[in-house]
Formats: structure tokens, sequence, C-alpha cells
């Protein structure tokens, strides 16, 4: 059912696991705002790029987003193939509910998909956490990136260097609007439900501040044997004073078993299924050190005043790097080992790198101030119980 001049109808996109935390925080903004006046409605669309319950049920179960209005089933597949046939689902969506505009997240081909089939019938997009650039092309996620911030029409960007990227892409400064991190909004949301919700370090018999969490998911080290042998060399070197935690990826488990690394992986490290949302709050909260080679964990590293080292030759999240709470230390054995164990403990303080944990708010009342709504329903927007 198409919006109409009173309501705003909002459609999201999603499909990964870092993608849940950020729409989860989205979705409470629009019910909360809903309840009391503006008539706003999200048609949440679920790709199914992470399908199975461990992946992605329970993070709808835990942090409370609405069901689905539309589940895609569409997974597995070389990454055009992927695309294609997310693109042609999600269009199809589209054209049933009619929304008045699309609301995508992060960098995954569901980002991709879902700002294509958008912006060729016509619907205005807006990607959260524009203007991120590892300035790696290889990297299918800065492709994914790059693109959706050319289609889109608002960018919400998380911090002055994504700004910085934009403008000097030659975007111009009114598509460009400078919000705050979202997943900075989740952490404060979330942390205290993790504390006392979640027994994960029991379960573990993990002391706080006495083990390092580990993950590892990212095609560029899971299809790479040397990459992901490095790691596993580097993790278990780690290991031997210590536990390393890491959470298995069904990326990785099979690439472990590809590369005949498994056997060598489970005998210096404690490997688990992956976990909900908030025992990896849990975790990521409690440890001494985080490895890892996700973008969103490098900042939840941060939000939890924990030190990271990031297992890549780069990262899109440059504030970190650059003011030394993060360290990239690629898939080298010696340096995930070594800096990782000088690492161990340290003390981190924030820099107000990441906004003030209202980024959810200040896009919503974006959303609607550009809406044509009235004024009514943008001041109880800049209302909303945080």
């Amino acid at each position: 059912m198409p919006g109409t001049d009173s309501e705003l109808v909002i459609a999201t996109v999603v499909g990964a696991r870092p993608q849940f935390v950020k729409a989860a925080v989205f979705s409470r903004a629009v019910q909360r705002i809903a309840k009391t006046g503006p008539a706003i409605r999200e048609v949440l669309i679920h790709t199914g790029q992470h399908y199975d319950a461990s992946m992605s049920d329970v993070f709808f179960q835990e942090m409370g987003i609405p069901e689905p209005d539309h589940h895609l089933g569409v997974s597995g597949g070389t990454h055009g193939e992927m695309t294609g046939r997310m693109l042609e689902a999600i269009e199809s969506v589209l054209l049933e509910t009619s929304p008045d505009r699309l609301v995508i997240y992060g960098d995954t081909n569901s980002t991709l998909s879902g700002a294509l089939a958008a912006v060729k019938l016509g619907i205005p997009v807006a990607h959260v956490e524009a203007g991120l650039r590892s300035f790696n092309r290889a990297m299918p996620e800065e492709l994914n990136r790059v693109v959706a911030d050319q289609l889109s029409d608002i960018l919400f960007a998380p911090t002055d260097m994504a700004v910085h990227n934009l403008r000097r892409e030659g975007i111009v400064s009114d598509r460009i609007v400078r919000t705050g991190d979202v997943m900075y909004d989740a952490m404060r949301y979330y942390t205290g439900r993790a504390e006392s919700e979640s027994d994960v370090l029991s379960r573990l018999g993990l002391e706080p501040a006495g083990y390092v969490l580990a993950t590892c998911h990212r095609a560029e080290n899971t299809d790479d044997p040397a990459r992901l042998a490095g790691i596993v060399e580097g993790l278990g070197r780690l290991a031997a004073s210590r536990p390393v935690i890491l959470p298995v990826h069904p990326r990785t488990r099979g690439a472990l078993e590809r590369h005949n690394l498994l056997a060598q992986a489970e005998s210096s490290l404690t490997l688990i299924d992956p976990v909900g949302y908030l025992d990896m709050v849990q975790l990521e909260a409690g440890a001494g050190l985080i490895a890892t080679d996700s973008g969103g964990v490098q900042k939840e590293a941060y939000f939890h005043r924990v030190a990271c080292i990031t297992m890549r030759d780069e990262t899109e999240w440059v504030e970190l790097t650059g003011i030394g709470v993060n360290e990239l230390v690629g898939a080298d054995a010696d340096k995930i080992a070594t800096r990782g164990a000088a690492r161990f403990g340290e003390p981190i303080e924030h820099q107000g790198l990441y906004g003030d944990g209202r980024a959810a708010q200040q896009m919503l009342r974006e959303l609607i101030g550009r809406s044509g709504l009235d004024a009514g329903a943008l001041a109880e927007a800049a209302t909303v119980e945080h």
C-alpha cells in the first residue's frame, strides 16, 4: 500500500548481521514516532543474505526488530548471481508497496541491490554509513559502498572523514548529513541488557579482561589459504598465554576445512558457534583484546574501550587507526601475535568520534523534514526518547 500526502512510507533493506543492528535502532525510532502522531510506516525487507537462525533470527528476537514484511530468501552464489537475484526480488516488493523512500545500510550485496532497484523505479534512497572508504577496489564491499553513495540522494555520514570523502568525490553538500554512527546508538541501548541477560562469560568459563575475542569472515582472508593460515598461526600463538575465543562464521568454518586448517585451529583456539547480539556485546565488553577483520567489530571495540588489532591491510574506519586505538596487522602471524600481546589490556579513551548516540533520531528527523510532512511531525521527531 503506497503512502499518502499525510503518510511517509519508508522501505528498509537488510540482509547481514551488522545491518540488523543498525536497523533495530532505526526501527525503534520509527515505532516511537508512529505511536505519538506522525503517520510514518516502515516496510522491512530481509534479503536473506544471512539466512540461518544463528546469523539472522536470533538478532531479530533479541533486538526487538519487527518481523520482516518481506523475506526474499536470497543467499549463496557468486557476487553477481546474488546481486542479480536480490535486485529482481527487491524490485518486485517495491513495485507492490510503492514506498516514498528506501533506506539502505553499509556495504553488502543487499545494500547495492536495494539501491539499484529503487533508483530504477524513481524511489529516492538514503544510505546509512555513507562515505566510508578503504581505497581498495579489490574488496567487493568497497565497490558496493561507492556505487551506493553515487545512487543515493541523502548520504548519512557517520564521521568527519566520511563527509570529506564524499565531498572529494564531487557529491554536493546538501546531499550529505553528518549524523554520527547508528551502531553507537545500539551500543548505548543494548549494553545494559547484555550485562543483565547474557551469561556467555560464565558458560565459557571466561574471566573479564582475561581473554582475546577474535572474528574472521572476510573473503580476502577466508578465500586465501596463506592469509587464513597466517591468522590461525598468529591467533594460536596469542592463545599460548590466554584464551582466544573465535565465534566461527559459516564461511570461515568451510574455509578452515577446505584449507586443512580446522584441526590446527581447534587445537589452539576456542571455537564456538556464531552467537546472538547480546552475547556478542558481552564478549566484546569483557575482552582484554579484540582481533578482527570486521568493520563493525572494530568500532564496537572502541565503544567498549577495548584495544583492537585488525587483521586486514586497510580499514574504512581510519579514525581509529589515526588515534592509535586500532592497529592494522594484516594476516601476518608475527604481527598478530606480537602486537596482540603488546596491546592486550591497553586502556582506551573515547574521543567523541561517532556522535552522541542519537544518530537514528537525527536520520529520521531529516527524512521527515524532506518528506513534506507538516512541522508538527518534524517537531515530534525532535523529541523522540533515546
